[in-house]
């Protein structure tokens, strides 16, 4: 199995737009270090035999598939409706070209609901215009692509997101972003991953996003071979949090791959 960082940024994405000193915010990433320019988050797990599942549809899809030259996906999930997790939703429309179907895609039943409402001409064609997306819940998934695929909701603030976990053969690759609460289902889901991708915004505490000693927490208490900090705001510097870290936690950088 393989993994691919397509975004490893926090919602603004890093540089930030805006500053005191020009149009681009770096805060306290050294602006000469290419992995500290970060696209808002998403992934790609790749099986195998070459089938790829894509977690999450950032504001910066196209730009993250031109770079890894990827032109093909197999299936898509979400983890919740945030824009930062799904406005480049319109961006799957070129892979749905040359399929005999829409992409399948699923989500837990209020993301569900709530990409319903907002991008409807997806999941059901419009003017002529067929359907990109077929878009189902997590309910009764057990298997996509020829993964095994298990979930849970996270806590993420007020709302909620949710962490999946991608099995094939005894490999597996974890995927918790968006949480601010490490709760018994989320430990019993990771448990053991080869890989796991966790958020972790900054070093203080967030009220809807992990920080930096809670991020540890998840992967100690997981036990997994490799954990990968994603998700990262300006104030994370790529040398500088490296250094702060054990030594099987990496931390993310956009195009990064792993396999497990």
């Amino acid at each position: 199995m393989k993994l691919r960082v397509l975004g490893s940024g926090t919602s603004t994405g890093v540089p930030r737009l805006g500053g005191e000193h020009g149009p681009a915010d770096w805060g306290l990433c050294d602006p000469a270090e290419p992995k500290n320019r970060r696209s808002r988050v998403s992934v790609l797990i790749e099986h195998p035999e070459g089938r790829r599942v894509l977690i999450d549809t950032s504001p910066d899809l196209r730009s993250q598939l031109l770079a890894c030259e990827i032109d093909r996906i197999d299936a898509v999930f979400w983890t919740h409706d945030h824009a930062d997790h799904c406005h480049g939703i319109d961006d799957l429309r070129p892979l749905r070209y040359g399929r005999a179907g829409p992409i399948p895609g699923y989500a837990a039943d209020e993301t569900v609901r709530r990409l319903r409402q907002r991008f409807g001409y997806v999941f059901a064609g419009q003017h002529g215009y067929p359907t990109i997306v077929t878009l189902d819940t997590l309910d009764n998934l057990r298997i996509c692509e020829g993964f095994g695929v298990a979930a849970c909701q996270m806590p993420h603030g007020p709302a909620q997101s949710t962490g999946y976990r991608f099995s094939y053969q005894d490999k597996s690759i974890g995927y918790a972003t968006d949480f601010s609460e490490i709760t018994r289902n989320m430990v019993n889901l990771f448990h053991g991953c080869d890989v796991l991708v966790i958020d972790c915004l900054r070093r203080e505490p967030h009220p809807t996003h992990a920080h930096l000693a809670m991020s540890l927490e998840l992967a100690e208490a997981c036990r997994v071979d490799r954990a990968v900090l994603t998700h990262l705001d300006k104030s994370m510097d790529y040398a500088a949090l490296g250094r702060e870290v054990p030594g099987h936690v990496l931390v993310a950088y956009d195009g990064m791959e792993l396999v497990a």
